[in-house]
């Protein structure tokens, strides 16, 4: 983490951390740093603070999320990226490590595209949310990488010129039940969009979607990637297998994530 900036010398590390305590944050400590190290006054910090203290996620208040090691923009409205699913790009890159061109679909900031392009090298970039925030949002992250956004329903907001050419189609869906939404914590029910979290019924409905049509889009040996839960795998893997891709499941304990991919033979 960053250490306070000095700018705010006069504000003190163990107010904020108790004042952010008494709100109901249970890393009070690290996200006063956080907030010390982002605010360039007093006033500043004496806002964030307030800002976080009425529920709205740590990173909405800071204004970016810490994404493998980038720092991703990010707005209110939209969804605020997992570290878990930095799982979820590191399984792209061992399945494809020379992807030339990658799409994002569903993507939110553009954490997952940023960080794809930070690590290829002259990477071809795309992303789509049906979101018009998140579009916003993802062309703030992505303009610097050259990579392109659209607005639009999945598949349908692309470019007919990718089909058949993705190597990697990460594709970090809403897997939420809906019965479930409403059990999420308050910084998720509360401030980000329904769009980025109900999966429909059983949480699938989106993932079934994508995998339907994806060896249309794919490159031979390209790679379809989605983030699930532990319960709903078996069933996305099904999905996958359904859709003519070879699938399997990659779990990741300590981050408690569990990627499905699906390789086009």
């Amino acid at each position: 983490m960053s250490s306070p900036s000095p700018a705010s010398p006069a504000v003190s590390p163990e107010a904020v951390a108790a004042a952010l305590r008494a709100a109901g944050c249970v890393f009070a400590e690290e996200e006063a740093e956080l907030i010390l190290a982002t605010a360039r006054t007093s006033d500043e910090v004496t806002a964030l603070v307030g800002r976080r203290a009425t529920g709205l996620p740590l990173e909405v208040v800071l204004g970016w999320a810490g994404f493998r090691g980038l720092r991703i923009a990010v707005e209110p409205g939209v969804f605020v990226p997992r570290r878990r699913t930095e799982f979820l790009v590191e399984q792209a890159l061992a399945q494809v490590p020379g992807a030339a061109v990658v799409v994002d679909l569903c993507c939110g900031s553009g954490a997952v595209a940023a960080a794809l392009a930070a690590a290829l090298d002259g990477a071809e970039v795309h992303a789509a949310d049906l979101d018009p925030a998140a579009v916003r949002c993802a062309r703030r992250n992505l303009a610097p990488v050259g990579g392109r956004v659209y607005a639009g329903d999945l598949y349908a907001a692309l470019p007919a010129g990718l089909r058949g050419r993705v190597d990697v189609l990460a594709a970090n869906v809403p897997y939420v039940p809906t019965g479930e939404v409403a059990l999420l914590p308050p910084e998720a029910r509360d401030h980000e969009p329904a769009l980025a979290l109900d999966g429909g019924a059983d949480g699938l409905d989106v993932l079934r979607r994508v995998a339907a049509d994806a060896a249309n889009w794919l490159a031979p040996g390209g790679c379809l990637l989605s983030e699930t839960s532990e319960h709903q795998a078996p069933a996305a893997l099904d999905a996958f297998a359904r859709a003519g891709l070879r699938p399997r499941l990659a779990v990741c304990e300590e981050r408690y994530a569990h990627v499905v991919t699906g390789v086009r033979e």
